[in-house]
This record gives C-alpha cells, sequence and structure tokens, in this order.
C-alpha cells in the first residue's frame, strides 16, 4: 500500500479514507482529500492490483466542515479506475446482469440496469440506454441507427425522454457493447447520459436558421456539453476497445477545461474537472433564449440564457442556478426548487463560469447522503449570495448585475413552422414519448426518403426538419394516416402532457405513468365534459411514477406523483409557462378516487374563474383550504334552469308586477330582461 508523504498523515487513531489518514484539522469531504491526494490512491481489483503513482496537483479551496463519512456510491467511485473497474470485468461473465458496483459506474457510460417487473418469475434482466445529443440535435444517420438497434436488440420502441435524448429499453447484456459501438461509430454518444456527471444539455429544439439568439443557445449548449464530457477515456476502452470516435473539440473549450489559473482543476489528472469521484450527484443544464421557456429553464442546477443587442449580436449569459426537481415522499429536508438569478456574464467568459459552478458543487455539495447531494440543496443551505462568492473565488471575477427578461412563454413548436431559410419543420406530438408500431416505421420512411434531420424536444416530442414546401401535404397526410396529426386535431390536455415510463422496467416506479396516463386524461377531460368546460379548456398535467421527478410534475398544473400502488400524491398551483412550483395537495389518493377529488376542482374553476384565468392561478388565488372544503361538500353539477339572484327590493317589485299581470315571477323577470337585451341590440345597430 503507498504509504503518505503528508506531515498530518500517520495517527493510527485518526479517520481513515482509502487507506490514508488524515489529522483533525483537515477532515474534508473525500473530493478534497482525493484532490490533494490523487497521486496516491489505490485502485484495488480482485485479478490485479493498479496503483497510481502520478502527480495530481488538487484545487486549493478545500472545505473543511463538511461531514467526513462517504455514501457507498462515493467509494464505488473512488476505486474504479475512471468508471472502469468491476465494470469491464462483470460485462464479460456470462450472467445477465452485473453486480452492484458495475451497476453504478455503468450509469456513467449511459445505461441503466433493469428488470421487467411484469414478469413474476424470476428476474428478467435487461439495459436501458440514454442517448446524449445537445439541443436534442439528431443526425440523418443516427436516426436511422437507433431505429434500427430499437427493432434489433431492443423492445422495438423508440422513446423520447423530457432532456432531449432517446432511451432504447430492452437491451440485454451481451448485446451492450454492440449497440455502444454502434451508436458511437455513428457521431452518437451515450457518455454522461446518466451518473454524477453533467446530463445532456438542453436548448430549444426549433431549427430556426434567421435566429442568431437560437443559433448562439444551441452552440452554447454543444460547448458546455463538450466541456464537462468525462475525459479519461473509459467510455471508448469498453465500448470501441480504445478507439476515439468524436470530432475535433472548439478550442476555446480546451482552453476553459486546461485553465486552472483559478484553482478549479486537478492538475495531471485524466479528469481535470471532475477527478476520481467526479460530482456529488448528476447535474443539469439548459440553454434558452428570452421568453422561450421549452426547456424547463428553472428546472435546472443552471439555467442559461442568451443575451443579444438590437443587431442580433451575442453580447453575453444571464445564468440561473439551484434547480431540480427530486424529492423523496415525506421527508421535509428534501424538495423541488427552481433555479435563481445569479448573475451575467460576458460572451467569453459562459465556460469559465460554469467549470467555477460546477467546482463549487464538485467541492462542497454532500457526499454522505445523496438525498441532500444536488447542488439545489447547497444553494438552499448557503443562500444565494454566499454561493456566489464562494464561486466568484473560483470564476476570478466577480458576477456582474442579471439582466432583466421578458415574461417567459412555454413554445411546444408542433405544428407546421417556418425555419427561415426557405425550408419548413414539422413539430410532431408523439404520446408520452413513445414511438412505437405503425408510427415508428412511418417516421423512419419520412424521415429516410426525405433525408430529414431531426430534433428531440424537451416535452417528449420530436421535430421533423429541412422540409421543402412542396413535400408539405404529403407528409402531412402520411402522418396523419398513422395518427401523428396536426396539433389542432389533438385533444390540448395531451398536446401539453407528460409521463415518465415508470412500471414495468423502472426499478423506483411504484404507480403507473406512461401506461396509466391515457386513461386519465380521458377522464379528466371527461370531468370537464360533465361540468360544463369547453374543449378549449386545458391544463398541463404530469405523472410521474415515483417522486424523483423525471416528467418535472412539480411544475405542472396538476401534477400525479405515485405514492403507492394505484395511488398518487397531487400537486396543484404550477403554471402553463413553468415559472412556479406546484405545492401538495392531497396524498395517497387512490386512481379510482380521482373523479371524487378532481371534478369538484374542475367545476369551481369553471364557476368562479376569472376571464382567461388558468387552473393553476385558480387554484393558488382560492387556496387549497377552500378547495378541499368544497371538495367535501360537493354534490355534483347543478342541473336544470339557472337562477339569478336580486335584491330583494327588485324582487319584491317583480311579484307585484307579476301578480297583477298574471305570470309568475320567473316569466316575467324572462321578458323583461329579453325586452331589455333586443333593444340594447336595436340601439347598437343604430
Amino acid at each position: 500500500m503507498a504509504a503518505c508523504s503528508l506531515p498530518e498523515c500517520g495517527s493510527s487513531s485518526l479517520p481513515s479514507y482509502g487507506g490514508l489518514r488524515l489529522a483533525k484539522a483537515s477532515i474534508p469531504t473525500s473530493s478534497m482529500l482525493l484532490r490533494r491526494m490523487d497521486s496516491l490512491q489505490q485502485q484495488q481489483q480482485t485479478r490485479m492490483i493498479v496503483v497510481r503513482a502520478e502527480a495530481v496537483a488538487a484545487p486549493a479551496r478545500p472545505p473543511a466542515t463538511l461531514p467526513a463519512k462517504r455514501s457507498k456510491v462515493e467509494l464505488i467511485k473512488e476505486n474504479s479506475n475512471f468508471l472502469r473497474f468491476p465494470l469491464r470485468e462483470e460485462l464479460e461473465t456470462e450472467a445477465p446482469n452485473i453486480n452492484e458496483s458495475a451497476v453504478q459506474l455503468i450509469k456513467f457510460h449511459g445505461s441503466y440496469q433493469q428488470a421487467d417487473r411484469d414478469v413474476r418469475s424470476g428476474k428478467a434482466y435487461q439495459f436501458m440506454l440514454r442517448t446524449k445529443q445537445p439541443a436534442g440535435i439528431v443526425t440523418n444517420q443516427l436516426y436511422k441507427v437507433m431505429d434500427d438497434l430499437a427493432d434489433e436488440f431492443g423492445s422495438g420502441t423508440l422513446r423520447l425522454t423530457t432532456r432531449q435524448t432517446f432511451q432504447l429499453h430492452g437491451v440485454l447484456k451481451h448485446n451492450l457493447k454492440t449497440v455502444m459501438s454502434t451508436i458511437i461509430k455513428n457521431m452518437g454518444s451515450t457518455l454522461g447520459a446518466c451518473g454524477d456527471v453533467n446530463r445532456n444539455v438542453l436548448a430549444p429544439a426549433a431549427p430556426f436558421k434567421n435566429r442568431k439568439d437560437y443559433l448562439y443557445a444551441v452552440e452554447a449548449a454543444d460547448k458546455l456539453a463538450a466541456l464537462l464530457a468525462p475525459q479519461a477515456g473509459s467510455y471508448y476502452d469498453l465500448w470501441v476497445d480504445g478507439e476515439k470516435v468524436m470530432s475535433a473539440e472548439p478550442p476555446d473549450v480546451t482552453q476553459a477545461r486546461n485553465d486552472n489559473s483559478h484553482g478549479t482543476n486537478f492538475e495531471g489528472s485524466p479528469e481535470p474537472i471532475y477527478g476520481t469521484q467526479f460530482l456529488p450527484r448528476k447535474f443539469k443544464i439548459a440553454v434558452t433564449v428570452p421568453s422561450d421557456n421549452s426547456v424547463d429553464i428553472l428546472t435546472n442546477d443552471i439555467g442559461v440564457v442568451t443575451i443579444v443587442n438590437e443587431a442580433d449580436e451575442l453580447q453575453g449569459y444571464n445564468i440561473y442556478v439551484g434547480g431540480g426537481m427530486g424529492r423523496t415522499h415525506r421527508i421535509e429536508t428534501s424538495f423541488p426548487r427552481l433555479a435563481e438569478p445569479l448573475g451575467y456574464v460576458s460572451k467569453d467568459d459562459l465556460l469559465h463560469a460554469v467549470k467555477a459552478i460546477v467546482a463549487t458543487q464538485r467541492d462542497y455539495g454532500r457526499r454522505d447522503d445523496r438525498r441532500q447531494a444536488r447542488m439545489k440543496y447547497l444553494v438552499h443551505d448557503w443562500g444565494i449570495d454566499k454561493f456566489r462568492s464562494v464561486v466568484e473565488s473560483y470564476y476570478g471575477k466577480q458576477f456582474e448585475t442579471f439582466q432583466t427578461l421578458p415574461p417567459w412563454k412555454f413554445e411546444s413548436y408542433l405544428g407546421w413552422h417556418e425555419q427561415g431559410d426557405g425550408k419548413l419543420f414539422f413539430g410532431v406530438h408523439v404520446d408520452n414519448g413513445r414511438i412505437k408500431g405503425d408510427a415508428k416505421k412511418t417516421l423512419r420512411e419520412i424521415i429516410e426518403s426525405y433525408q430529414l434531420s431531426v430534433r428531440l424536444t424537451p416535452n417528449q416530442n420530436l421535430i421533423l426538419c429541412d422540409i421543402r414546401p412542396s413535400w408539405k401535404s404529403r407528409i402531412t397526410k402520411t402522418l396523419a394516416q398513422v395518427g401523428l396529426l396536426a396539433p389542432r386535431h389533438i385533444d390540448s390536455l395531451n398536446l401539453s402532457s407528460m409521463a415518465c415510463p415508470a412500471l414495468p422496467l423502472c426499478p423506483l416506479a411504484i404507480a403507473e405513468a406512461e401506461r396509466g396516463i391515457p386513461s386519465i386524461l380521458k377522464r379528466i377531460r371527461a370531468m370537464f365534459d360533465k361540468v360544463g368546460l369547453k374543449e378549449a379548456d386545458s391544463m398541463v398535467v404530469r405523472v410521474t411514477g415515483c417522486p424523483n421527478g423525471c416528467a418535472r410534475p412539480y411544475m405542472a398544473e396538476l401534477g400525479l406523483v405515485g405514492d403507492g400502488a394505484n395511488s398518487y400524491q397531487i400537486w396543484l398551483g404550477g403554471t402553463a409557462n413553468q415559472t412556479r412550483l406546484a405545492q401538495t395537495f392531497m396524498e395517497k389518493v387512490k386512481i379510482q378516487d380521482f373523479e371524487r377529488v378532481l371534478e369538484p376542482l374542475f367545476y369551481l374553476w369553471k364557476a368562479r374563474r376569472t376571464s382567461e384565468e388558468s387552473f393553476g392561478d385558480f387554484t393558488m388565488r382560492m387556496g387549497f383550504d377552500v378547495l378541499k372544503s368544497h371538495i367535501e361538500t360537493y354534490k355534483g353539477p347543478r342541473t336544470g334552469r339557472s337562477r339569478i339572484l336580486l335584491d330583494s327590493d327588485v324582487h319584491a317589485a317583480l311579484e307585484k308586477q307579476a301578480d297583477e299581470k298574471g305570470l309568475s315571477v320567473h316569466k316575467l323577470a324572462s321578458q323583461v330582461l329579453l325586452d331589455y337585451l333586443n333593444g340594447s341590440q336595436d340601439s347598437d345597430s343604430d
């Protein structure tokens, strides 16, 4: 075992970290230790022992007050030789599955081990692969490859995710290398699509060619993805035998990654930003333009907004920090959180600023409790001012004042739009993001026949790009024949809804989501009809099978979050433009009781909403106590004749005249009102 040469090491009574001992004055998180001691790290393996002896200089800003305890996953990462061991060994066995340590590591390579929970006789192991393409951009070739892989090695379906990626379900262990290598060799990637690293970077999917701000957003997403991609090479070692199949990265990305002028890097490490232990938890970034909230900007660890001048020249970026959706039921210290403004940076400083934020989370984010390890908890615990101050020490500059932005608006980009270069794009609504059956076959034929590129949206939909106007009618007709309709022909509830895959494959799911939402939406529409709401009346509905929030239910006007078998928490109060968190309204509501709970709310919304008031705004204005009281007293929608309340003196006068004329009060009032309305119309026409 390598010996520690630092003066504070040596006391047998001090806590040990991977065979090294620390003085009490320097008990840090594991990340600080490993930055200082990386040259002495021992890679413990069952078949061989690899001792890394290279000198690695560490960032000089160690936290000294965080818990020394580390979670089991932290130890797995530390001993993995940069995500290799024991994954490589486990992939070579004949077993249909891999062990727990390898399960944690394969996430970084873009895969989850799953088992079909509908199969009751033993574990039916399989793997889900998730791709990673910034801004959801998919080449014509990559789409065809993914479509083929789904049929040959997967479940025969393609799943579009809320982070603009594909998910390929049903891959067996012995086919993993074939599938992975095929994706890589066709300029796709799964590296970092999962795991404790930066995930896929979102950007608006609309392929505008005449909007520079949108082009800047896509460029920024691409550069941020490259900057924060794992560098140590295990991905290529395992899946393509060490052959790197990748395009050259922009020089400013390389420069920003290598820059250690403010102590952000592990000098000499194969992972200059992540080190041996990567980040405490997953990390999510979205980039957009002012007003376009197609990316749910406030739900990300970092939100970036491009700022241009009147000539559409890029000036800089607003930066939000601290968003995140995941939580745990009935644990108050876990919660969804919206990102808040951090500041503004010039156009040349974005990569350095984001790297500084990532370094802050890397060094100060909790590694003892994964439920508290997301950056949102660090921002929450410190407050934005302290967080900004620490980030600035890594950044080497102060953030400028956050620029004023216009109101946010959700953009779906469904239907036909002009690209700005004489061509069109068509946003295809895909129910719950699942491409299957005849729709899958037809999409493939269109994409192949017309040589179209594709973009995936953060709302689980797909955009067909670069369409000549002369192709529009043929493509519209062909898609409609397999149920891929223009948005005007689709229920508005479906257009804005989302659900995670949940059962039967997700190991975390405790209730249905994707398989359950079609019937749930039909029931909501039936309730709308019953209480007199119109076809155009809609709301944002999102359903997840567990509280992790993959479909971002905590931003919905009506969020259903699985909390037991056929049971859901009900969240109310989000907004259509995704700018306000919903709140927990009820827990443990059985799916068969949805009408009992929701119909009274929909009836009250219809009866007492203000003009154009959304369901989310209405529920927040009324307050949950009023809503719950109404549920208890609700007897069903009123039927029969409508009633008008009159002042007592008016009613008395009507009674007197009605008696003199031999009419009922109702009949006389109707005549008077009708005469008044007719007279008013005559007056208007004059």
